[in-house]
C-alpha cells in the first residue's frame, strides 16, 4: 500500500514542499530511502524503527521504500523522521483516515518516540502557508516560532504517541497561537545609550548620518578613544524593523540554529561582532553543508568588525561582493544557495600597529614602513565600499570628567526615523530599496542631482582627491541622507561639504 505525507525542506532561506511517499510491499525485509537523501536522512531508518517499537506501534517486517519528492533536490537534515514514520503508519494501516492529508509534518524522532526540535521551522511553515497548507504538526520547542505565521494552525507535539492519539481522536492536540504585536512590544532589547558617551559630538553626528541612510562606517582612532563604545550604541538609534524584516532576520537565525528558544520572532536589529580570528567561510557563509555566515546573520542590522586589520585578509576580501550586492551566493557541487546580507558594516581600527600614529599626546613608535604595512591590510576596493571614514580623537579630560550627559539615543532615533520615512516615501515604487545606501546608479542620478554650485564643488574635490567613481556615488548618497536629516528636498552645498569630509581619510592614511 502506498501512502503520502507532506513535509518540507530548505533551500537557502526558503522552504519547499517535500512529498514523502511510502510503499510497503511483499519481499525480503528492507528499508530503502530514495530521493537524494543525505546521511542524516538515511539514518532516520533506525530512529524511526526504534521510535515505533518504543511507542508500542508495529514496525512492518516487509520491503519498505520511501521516496522524497522532488527527487532532483538533495534532502538534508533530520526533520524528515516524523513524516517518514507517519507514512509507514499509514501504509501499514495503523493510521487510518484521510485527515493527515491536511497537515504538514516536521520533527526529529528520538529512539523512545519523543520529538526533538529542528532548525528552520519558521521558513518551512511560511512555505506551507504559501502552498495552501493550513495545519502543521511539529515539536513543541518549535511551536512558538512557527505560530508567528498566523495563516497556519500550529499543533505542538512532544511524542509520537500524542500524534497518534490526535488522529485516532483519543486526545486532540491543542493549537498554539502567538500575538505578533505583543512580541514587538515586549521583546525589545535595551541597547546602551548614546547619553553615556562623553564628548565625541562629531562622531555621534556621523553615526546618526550612517543610521539614517544605512551607510557603512569606518572608525579610526587611537586605543581608548571610544570606537567600540560608540559602535555598540548604533543599534539603539536604528529604526525598529518591520514585520517583513523581522521575519527575514528570524528565518536566517532559525536556519543557522542560533535562534534563542525563548525568542519566537527577533524584533530588534541584530548586532554581530565576530572575533578577528574568524575564517572566510564563517564570515560570508559556506561549509560542506552551506549555512549563513556572520554577514547574513547581521542582515537588516549591524556587522561590527573590531580591530579590522587583524582580520584575515581573505576573510575581508570576501565581503566586497556581499557589501555591494546585498546578497551572498555560495556555490557547492550539490547546490548554489543565496542568502541575503543587507547589512551595515561598522569597522574600527587603530591608525598603526602601536595605535598612536597622528595622536597629539602620545608618540608613535612605528616606522613609516610599519605604518604602511599595517594600513595596507585594508585594500582599496574594500575601503571604497565604506561610505563614511570617521576619525575618533582621544577625549579631553574636561569632557571625560564632565557630569553633563549627552543627547539620548531616543532623541537621535527620532531624527533617524524621520529621515527613513522620507526615504520610504521616495522609494515607495522601488521594491527592495529601503534606504539611500541601497540606491542604484540610475536612482542616484535621479535623486541626487546637484545644482551648479554643488557640481563645481564636487568636480573640484573629485579632481583633487583622485576619488573613484564608486566613491563619487557614495558621497552623493551620503549627501542625500544629510539633506533628508535636514528635511531638504535638494542637496545643498553644506550637505555636500559634510559628506565630502567623511572621505578625507582616503588620502590622509592611504
Amino acid at each position: 500500500m502506498i501512502a503520502k505525507v507532506k513535509s518540507c525542506g530548505l533551500l537557502g532561506i526558503d522552504g519547499y514542499i517535500v512529498e514523502v511517499e511510502t510503499d510497503i510491499a511483499n519481499g525480503m525485509p528492507a528499508f530503502d530511502v530514495v530521493g537524494l537523501p543525505d546521511a542524516a536522512v538515511k539514518e532516520s531508518r533506525e530512529r524511526v524503527r526504534s521510535a515505533m517499537k518504543n511507542s508500542d506501534l508495529s514496525f512492518p517486517q516487509r520491503r519498505i521504500t520511501v521516496n522524497l519528492a522532488p527527487a532532483n533536490i538533495r534532502k538534508e537534515g533530520p526533520f524528515y523522521d516524523l513524516p517518514i514514520c507517519l507514512g509507514l503508519l499509514r501504509s501499514s494501516g495503523q493510521l487510518p483516515g484521510d485527515e493527515p492529508d491536511e497537515y504538514l509534518f516536521l520533527g526529529e524522532l528520538s529512539l523512545n518516540g519523543t520529538l526533538r526540535p529542528v532548525t528552520g521551522a519558521l521558513p518551512m511553515v511560511l512555505c506551507a502557508a504559501q502552498a495552501g497548507i493550513k495545519k502543521v504538526i511539529l515539536p513543541a520547542e518549535n511551536a512558538q516560532e512557527a505560530a508567528v505565521v498566523t495563516d497556519v494552525e500550529v499543533y505542538p507535539a512532544k511524542t509520537l504517541g500524542q500524534i497518534m492519539a490526535h488522529f485516532l481522536h483519543i486526545e486532540r492536540l491543542q493549537r498554539i497561537t502567538v500575538n505578533v504585536d505583543d512580541l514587538f512590544k515586549n521583546n525589545s532589547i535595551h541597547c546602551p545609550d548614546f547619553s553615556d558617551v562623553r564628548g565625541q559630538e562629531s562622531v555621534k553626528r556621523a553615526l546618526e548620518v550612517a543610521a539614517a541612510g544605512g551607510h557603512n562606517v569606518l572608525l579610526i582612532g587611537s586605543p581608548g578613544s571610544g570606537k567600540t563604545m560608540l559602535a555598540q550604541r548604533l543599534p539603539g538609534i536604528l529604526p525598529q524593523p518591520t514585520l517583513a524584516e523581522a521575519l527575514e532576520i528570524t528565518k536566517i537565525h532559525s536556519i543557522a540554529g542560533v535562534l534563542p528558544s525563548d525568542t519566537p520572532l527577533i524584533t530588534t536589529r541584530p548586532f554581530r561582532s565576530p572575533h578577528h580570528t574568524i575564517s572566510p567561510a564563517s564570515l560570508s557563509g559556506g561549509g560542506q553543508v552551506p549555512r549563513p555566515g556572520e554577514v547574513s546573520l547581521s542582515h537588516n542590522g549591524v556587522l561590527f568588525l573590531d580591530e579590522l586589520p587583524e582580520f584575515n585578509k581573505n576573510a575581508l576580501e570576501v565581503l566586497r561582493q556581499p557589501l555591494e550586492d546585498g546578497v551572498v551566493t555560495i556555490s557547492r557541487v550539490s547546490a548554489t544557495l543565496t542568502y541575503p546580507c543587507n547589512t551595515m558594516l561598522v569597522a574600527a581600527m587603530n591608525p598603526c600597529k602601536c595605535g598612536y600614529h597622528g595622536d597629539p599626546h602620545r608618540e608613535c613608535t612605528c616606522t613609516d614602513a610599519q605604518i604602511h604595512s599595517y594600513l595596507s591590510k585594508i585594500s582599496g576596493p574594500l575601503l571604497d565600499r565604506i561610505d563614511l571614514h570617521i576619525e575618533v580623537p582621544a577625549v579631553p579630560y574636561q569632557e571625560l570628567s564632565s557630569k553633563t550627559r549627552g543627547e539620548s539615543s531616543e532623541a537621535i532615533r527620532a531624527r533617524v526615523n524621520a529621515a527613513r520615512e522620507r526615504q520610504a516615501h521616495r522609494f515607495a515604487d522601488s521594491p527592495g530599496i529601503f534606504s539611500n545606501a541601497q540606491m542604484s546608479s540610475r536612482m542616484t542620478d535621479t535623486y541626487c542631482a546637484l545644482g551648479t554650485e554643488e557640481n563645481a564643488l564636487m568636480q573640484s574635490v573629485f579632481d583633487n582627491l583622485g576619488l573613484s567613481a564608486r566613491a563619487h556615488n557614495r558621497i552623493l548618497k551620503v549627501a542625500r541622507t544629510i539633506a533628508d536629516l535636514a528635511d531638504s528636498p535638494d542637496i545643498r552645498t553644506e550637505h555636500l561639504a559634510e559628506a565630502i569630509q567623511y572621505r578625507s581619510l582616503d588620502r590622509k592614511y592611504w
